[in-house]
């Protein structure tokens, strides 16, 4: 219905982060969408939960093989023409899918995407293992932690004559981290807060350098967490053995002698949880006397807020329309998307940003001052008369609905 608003989408769930950072002295550096500052003390230091595995080794070919994809690791001094070569995959076909020409100087270490599989790494290409790491076997990690765990006493137990199976090639085993290619606009700080890991983390198992400096379709692996070794179990408790033939009596059960007391007690009615507002959809936007904030723009709610897919909510209305600040506040920052559209953060009381995106004619500045219902931009013309609405609880977006009605 609108292919100039599909088209120019930003992406949303980077689209809060990019617009409540400080723009960097140098406009011509990547923005670091980090909120740290604005958001009243937040922080994305303790991001990880858990420790984190190391990369996996690859073979003398620099690949490392996994059941759905293969990656190759770039050695000092290689490009794109050098890893093709090492591998035996092709090289226009391999620039193409990383986005990057073949003669391009590759950093040490860098991760490279396969397009098509090639041999799978063994022991005569340097590999640990034969074939693809394969998820981890629970099973077999159980049953060895069985057989460590100390005899419970009162239980005899004769040895068994070794096994002799055949020799069977050794397996890598580990989880499959995720692929993810970078978009535009994104950095290294944000894809490590999407997936909560740490940045020197993904910069370690992808070979980026100080800076972290990555580009537009380049593939990055997401570190995984380390496997826990299975816990020890419980020793078993025995029960006084019998002598053979010597059955043990069957005890009578509680019920056949005398039945339960029947249970007369009166339960409170469950309670019924009042279903919680969201935006509807083509409903035309109202202002409101009583609601914390008031509605920045009277249009249309052409799209709903969801959760890590649109973390607010679009409002569509006339070219040139004023756009107005929720709520008093001061404004945070005033920074650009990746197409260069302006974006507006005010930040108010009880530690709530809101932000203004796909806006024109900002005539606010930042540090300033504004009150509620106090224009601060315009409504971009044509399709593209739209705004773009969050309201943010620190880092996490939260859905505007209750907040305008």
């Amino acid at each position: 219905m609108y292919p100039s608003l599909l088209r120019n989408r930003v992406r949303l769930s980077l689209l809060a982060g990019a617009s409540a950072t400080l723009l960097a002295a140098c406009g011509e550096q990547p923005l670091d969408f980090d909120l740290r500052g604005l958001g009243g003390g937040f922080s994305t230091a303790e991001a990880a939960t858990g420790p984190l595995a190391a990369r996996p080794r690859p073979d003398n070919r620099g690949v490392i093989s996994y059941p759905n994809y293969q990656v190759a690791v770039a050695q000092r001094g290689d490009t794109l023409a050098d890893v093709a070569a090492r591998v035996g995959a092709d090289v226009n076909a391999l620039a193409r899918f990383n986005g990057i020409e073949p003669d391009v100087p590759l950093r040490k270490d860098e991760i490279i995407a396969l397009p098509n599989r090639v041999a799978e790494p063994s022991p005569a290409t340097g590999a640990v293992g034969t074939g693809p790491i394969q998820p981890v076997d629970i099973t077999t990690l159980a049953g060895g932690a069985i057989d460590r765990a100390p005899a419970t006493p009162g239980v005899q137990t004769a040895a068994l004559p070794p096994a002799t199976p055949a020799a069977a090639p050794t397996t890598q085993t580990g989880k499959e981290p995720i692929r993810h290619k970078v978009e535009r606009g994104e950095t290294a700080y944000t894809i490590s807060r999407l997936y909560n890991v740490p940045v020197k983390a993904l910069a370690e198992w992808n070979g980026l350098g100080a800076d972290f400096a990555i580009r537009e379709g380049q593939f990055l692996l997401i570190p995984v967490p380390k496997q826990n070794p299975p816990a020890r179990p419980a020793p078993v408790e025995t029960a006084q053995t019998t002598l053979p033939g010597v059955g043990s009596p069957t005890p009578t059960p509680p019920s056949a002698a005398k039945p339960l007391p029947q249970d007369n007690t009166a339960r409170p009615a469950p309670v019924v949880e009042a279903p919680k507002p969201v935006a509807n959809v083509g409903q035309t936007t109202r202002p409101t006397t009583d609601a914390k904030m008031v509605t920045p723009v009277q249009g249309t709610i052409i799209r709903a807020y969801a959760k890590g897919r649109n973390e607010g909510i679009n409002i569509k209305a006339a070219p040139g329309a004023p756009v107005k600040a929720a709520d008093a506040g001061t404004v945070a920052a005033i920074t650009k998307s990746a197409e260069g559209v302006p974006i507006v953060v005010v930040r108010h009381q009880d530690n709530l940003l809101t932000v203004y995106a796909n806006v024109t004619d900002v005539s606010v500045s930042k540090g300033q001052s504004v009150g509620r219902g106090q224009q601060i931009a315009k409504l971009r013309g044509g399709d593209d008369s739209y705004v773009h609405f969050e309201v943010r609880q620190g880092f996490d977006s939260v859905d505007p609905a209750p907040y305008l009605d």
